[in-house]
């Protein structure tokens, strides 16, 4: 079948079959279908969507564009993993990888890259100096056994029609489309060879999804997908309505990580969602049956040290040095200037626009408004005093962490105009609920 009459079938709102979804993936893959081509696909689908039988078929026939891991017989236990669909200060991948491989998992961590408000994983490990997240298929399944956790970029092998597509609904206006979205994340995610998926998705001022309704769509569409393609999959729609944990920012949120790890300090709401997150994995994968047990081998993964052991033998495996979890301060990054951010007066404090902050980071140095941009690992915000709280005029509300004094006040300006200080307080739960 020619190109524009699989086009014309979507076009006119019928349902495409598995031979002209497969079709349309090779012609991402060898330029069969010209952008254009690829480009009307794209709106047909936007507009009038896909059933989950559509979005299944889509979704294997882009992971099968690439190599697909196999653990079978490698690995004594589940190959698990997690999937943010983004937020500011979201660093739980970090401290959850070496969690779940603490409590008998394995987690293949294919990672991003920061674009726009969002923090990528990838520029966070990219601080810590020498740690690569660019390594083989080959190294990845040479070290999974070994560690029991890895985390690294996308590589050019897995899900390449996915590459081509994503930059084309990037320039169509076609991004928020939940049948690409899911056929997007999943592809990818897939491809790494898994039992267990648990995916995050955000609600609120400060991620893509803001309302209940907008996120349980795109929830039910991963979970009916990906367990339709055969991997046990749940989501969870958790609060991004402020940054999570009390950093935002690359070097920041490592040296949060490390804190976290080591039992330092663990800000509630972060270690919260971690536990969530990672008893579910471990649930799904079928190493605990309930989530009392789930959460006490997480927290005893922490307890004993063994998670934080992990963590830094994966940084030296990928490259970084072998004592950053003894000498953080030594090998990360820091700013020139750091400058309090205080209460102009006394309130309940609340986050208006988390979005916002997270552009604040941004224009500090600390992200991208488009991909080639280079990073500033040192900058951001820590200290970052949690919705509720009630603060008093002159209370610091966090701390900015800057190149220079006009960088800082900008910062300064922009953290302020994203929150309001009320007389009382509203209350957003943690975890709304959870699909699958």
């Amino acid at each position: 079948m020619i190109p524009q009459e699989i086009i014309k079938t979507k076009r006119n709102g019928a349902t495409l079959s598995q031979a002209e979804i497969q079709q349309f993936v090779r012609g991402l893959t060898d330029d069969s279908f010209s952008e254009g081509q690829v480009a009307a696909l794209a709106m047909a689908i936007y507009l009038n969507g896909m059933s989950v039988d559509e979005i299944v078929a889509l979704t294997l026939a882009m992971r099968d564009s690439g190599t697909v891991l196999n653990w079978q017989g490698k690995l004594n236990g589940p190959v698990v993993d997690k999937h943010s669909t983004g937020g500011v200060g979201d660093k739980v991948t970090l401290m959850l990888a070496p969690m779940v491989a603490a409590c008998g998992a394995f987690m293949p961590s294919i990672a991003g890259r920061g674009l726009g408000h969002t923090g990528g994983t990838v520029d966070k490990l990219e601080t810590i100096p020498g740690y690569s997240c660019t390594q083989s298929l080959e190294k990845i399944q040479q070290l999974l056994p070994q560690l029991g956790c890895v985390i690294v970029g996308q590589s050019s092998q897995l899900a390449p029609a996915d590459r081509r597509l994503y930059a084309i609904r990037d320039v169509t206006a076609t991004v928020e489309s939940i049948p690409l979205i899911t056929a997007s994340i999943l592809s990818k995610k897939l491809s790494e060879g898994l039992d267990a998926l648990v995916m995050d998705v955000k609600i609120g001022n400060g991620a893509i999804m803001r309302t209940v309704a907008d996120a349980s769509a795109l929830a039910n569409s991963i979970v009916n997908v990906a367990n339709g393609a055969g991997v046990n999959t749940r989501a969870l729609l958790t609060d991004m309505n402020q940054i999570l944990g009390n950093t935002a920012g690359n070097a920041l949120e490592v040296m949060e990580t490390l804190d976290y790890l080591t039992g330092k300090y663990r800000e509630p709401r972060l270690h919260q969602v971690t536990l969530e997150l990672g008893a579910n994995m471990l649930m799904l994968g079928g190493l605990h049956k309930d989530k009392a047990s789930a959460v006490a081998a997480l927290e005893h993964s922490l307890s004993s040290g063994k998670a934080a052991e992990i963590f830094a033998k994966m940084v030296s495996a990928l490259g970084g040095p072998v004592d950053l979890i003894e000498k953080p301060q030594q090998y990360l990054a820091s700013a020139p200037l750091v400058q309090d951010i205080v209460a102009p007066h006394s309130g309940y404090l609340q986050y208006q626009d988390t979005v916002g902050l997270g552009m604040a980071v941004v224009r500090l140095g600390g992200g991208r408004s488009h991909p080639s941009q280079q990073i500033d690992p040192a900058v951001g915000f820590s200290h970052i005093v949690p919705a509720g709280s009630k603060v008093q005029a002159g209370d610091v509300l966090a701390r900015v962490h800057a190149a220079n004094a006009g960088a800082a006040d900008l910062a300064a300006k922009e953290y302020l105009a994203a929150l309001r200080l009320d007389d009382g307080t509203e209350a957003y739960p943690l975890v709304h609920h959870t699909i699958g």
